[in-house]
């Protein structure tokens, strides 16, 4: 396996981080706490800024190399202190060697003042893998987004508009690939207007390569026995390259911050909270007596983790969702029989193809933390049975009772669940939307309303277009026996079980596109059965499967909703038709640049199409969508937000003339 990019240090004899791989320190000698307070908050001005922001406002805070989160914390310590209460801070920081948890424990140790910040961050940090990792603190009053890999690949991916930046990392002498015009670019274009920049060093390269882009920078005293160091404003930047109109932010609705959702699954529950977070007020409106009912109801699902090792745009928003998604379950579900169980997932192979597929995720530099490549005896040690194939461990993972982790998520005081309520239509007026059942009476109204109700999503005239279709699944329940209980991972491959949850085990799941009703059917509980002999053959003979009536066995059926290509839909919606008609150009030349913004429905949203995976990829759906409505850093990279966005198919659709 590939060592993982992670920072090499050596430890001097006070305590303090030294990296080895850049031969240069993470922050002065003197005093690292008073260095990035001297040089990144007092030279973007934050303490004025902070103390006059208006109520519920947000502010971002762009940073090269987040080393050690020294001045990650700072800022957050100061912004608790100054800051609106209602106020939110974004910080989003590149980080090509980040370190690892006992590393920056250790470095965080050294600044006694910063622990109430720092043990909130240890908390959710794990060995961080290559992406785009996702982290809501202080209940959602700050966010951190963390774009592990090169500078120079993720800040051109990156979706935000910039208030203050801190540029770090190590000196220009000691770093010089990071140092270049084309970091100079990305930061003009990111930036918010009149924008702000601070930077420990003075070197004349970096002074006129920030020029260049439109920075009117100066240089000040540094901190210490530095000399001098830079600092400037953005007076103007340069003409912006063209970029696809259609995927670009509708404006924000003016006026309260309510929010009506349809459908109290996993995804409605999951955007119900980011927004609440926030401090909208949301209606959420199901049509059964809870949550969780149809397809988010089973009792076990499994935070099943399938990645690709060609990082396809389904493969890092899945590797992107599963990391934010288990952060979130350890921030609001304590584990146990009744809610979830970090218990490891093992995902064996089907033939030496998949293995080799196996293998090669293996070498792409992920900490073992957060998967690793085992041999059968490894995998039966880990399985608590004997398995006769090698696969991936996952060790984080585990199952979840989905009906519990959309309780949790709905314990928020802004948000109100309506059951018995089902939304057949919804209307636009007078600056918002109305939810209205089959007898055209208003059950909800607020400025933004957003589609959570999977299949059913094609009942609303606004997205009736949108290509997606319902998948049958079933999973079969089994009693445990004293001999099963030994299983103490999950085992997936073709099919999965669960360890025993109250003497039972779970087995699943079918899939079916040509059967649509949710009536358990004694077929797909023999499919079933027949898939965990090819995990185990010992856990097969544990559960005694010759004597079970598979007829009889209980099993829950539910319809899951995807879309062609696999991914959810999570974004505005356009009327279609405005929208085929604007940009009917494409159809006859599709390398045109198009500028006619996008015909938005105003303030409305759709999240749904997450097929199988809802257990990963729903949590973090809801931070995207919370993202796009607050004007915030979006929480993925620009070619997976467009991946999911809901205009793809739209705009292929026209493309081929269809």
């Amino acid at each position: 396996m590939n060592t993982p990019p992670f920072a090499q240090l050596s430890w001097s004899e006070d305590g303090q981080p030294f990296s080895t791989r850049f031969d240069d320190v993470y922050f002065s000698r003197e005093s690292g706490l008073a260095e990035t307070r001297h040089v990144f908050l007092q030279h973007n001005d934050l303490s004025r800024r902070w103390r006059a922001l208006p109520p519920g406002t947000r502010f971002c805070i762009g940073e090269t190399g987040f080393g050690t989160g020294l001045n990650f914390l700072c800022a957050w310590q100061l912004w608790e202190e100054l800051a609106p209460a209602d106020a939110r801070l974004h910080f989003v920081s590149c980080e090509k060697y980040p370190l690892r948890r006992e590393d920056l424990q250790r470095a965080l140790a050294l600044w006694t003042e910063l622990t109430p910040w720092a043990d909130q961050l240890l908390a959710q940090y794990s060995d961080l893998a290559p992406g785009w990792q996702h982290f809501n603190l202080a209940d959602g009053r700050v966010t951190l987004t963390l774009l592990i890999g090169d500078v120079l690949d993720t800040l051109p991916q990156l979706d935000a508009r910039v208030d203050a930046w801190f540029l770090d990392g190590f000196a220009p002498a000691r770093n010089p690939d990071m140092w270049q015009p084309a970091l100079y670019a990305q930061l003009a274009r990111l930036s918010a207007p009149s924008a702000t920049l601070a930077t420990f060093t003075s070197v004349g390269e970096v002074r006129r390569g920030l020029q260049a882009v439109g920075f009117e920078m100066r240089k000040v005293k540094g901190y210490g026995r530095k000399r001098e160091m830079l600092c400037g404003t953005l007076a103007g930047a340069g003409a912006a390259a063209w970029s696809a109109p259609w995927l670009a932010r509708p404006e924000s609705p003016a006026g309260e911050r309510s929010a009506l959702i349809v459908g109290a699954g996993l995804a409605g529950c999951a955007t119900a909270l980011a927004l609440a977070r926030r401090g909208w007020q949301v209606t959420l409106i199901e049509r059964h007596d809870r949550a969780a009912a149809e397809a988010s109801g089973n009792t076990q699902g499994i935070l099943y983790c399938k990645l690709s090792a060609h990082q396809t745009p389904l493969s890092r928003y899945v590797q992107a969702s599963y990391a934010f998604g288990l952060r979130l379950l350890h921030q609001i579900l304590p584990q146990g029989q009744d809610s979830w169980q970090a218990c490891g997932v093992l995902q064996l192979c089907t033939d030496d193809r998949e293995r080799q597929r196996q293998l090669a995720l293996a070498e792409q530099g992920y900490p073992e933390s957060f998967l690793c490549a085992v041999d059968a005896d490894r995998a039966s040690t880990l399985a608590g049975v004997a398995v006769n194939r090698p696969g991936l461990f996952f060790p984080g993972a585990g199952w979840v009772h989905p009906p519990s982790l959309c309780r949790a998520m709905l314990q928020h005081g802004n948000i109100r669940l309506l059951t018995h309520s089902e939304a057949m239509s919804l209307q636009h007026r007078d600056g918002e939307w109305q939810a209205l059942d089959d007898k055209g009476r208003s059950l909800a109204r607020a400025s933004v309303a957003v589609i959570c109700s999977a299949n059913d999503s094609q009942h609303f005239a606004q997205t009736a277009e949108l290509p997606l279709k319902p998948i049958r699944g079933q999973v079969t329940q089994l009693p445990a026996t004293s001999s099963s209980k030994t299983l103490k991972t999950v085992l997936c491959a073709e099919g999965y079980i669960s360890p025993a949850r109250h003497d039972e085990h779970h087995v699943g799941a079918s899939f079916r596109f040509d059967r649509l009703d949710t009536e358990p059917s004694s077929e797909e509980n023999h499919s079933n059965l027949q898939l965990i002999g090819q995990l185990s053959p010992e856990l097969a003979g544990h559960l005694q499967l010759e004597t079970l009536d598979a007829d009889r066995l209980p099993a829950r059926a539910a319809l899951r909703c995807t879309s062609p290509d696999y991914l959810p839909l999570i974004g505005p919606v356009v009327d279609a038709q405005a929208f085929r008609e604007r940009y009917a150009e494409l159809a006859k030349d599709a390398s045109r640049q198009p500028t006619a913004p996008a015909p938005w429905y105003p303030g409305l949203y759709i999240n749904a199409g997450h097929g199988s995976r809802g257990m990963i990829s729903c949590p973090l759906s809801g931070e995207l969508i919370a993202a796009w409505l607050n004007d915030e850093p979006l929480p993925l990279p620009a070619d997976v937000v467009a991946a999911v966005h809901p205009t793809r198919f739209m705009l292929r659709r026209l493309i081929r003339g269809r």
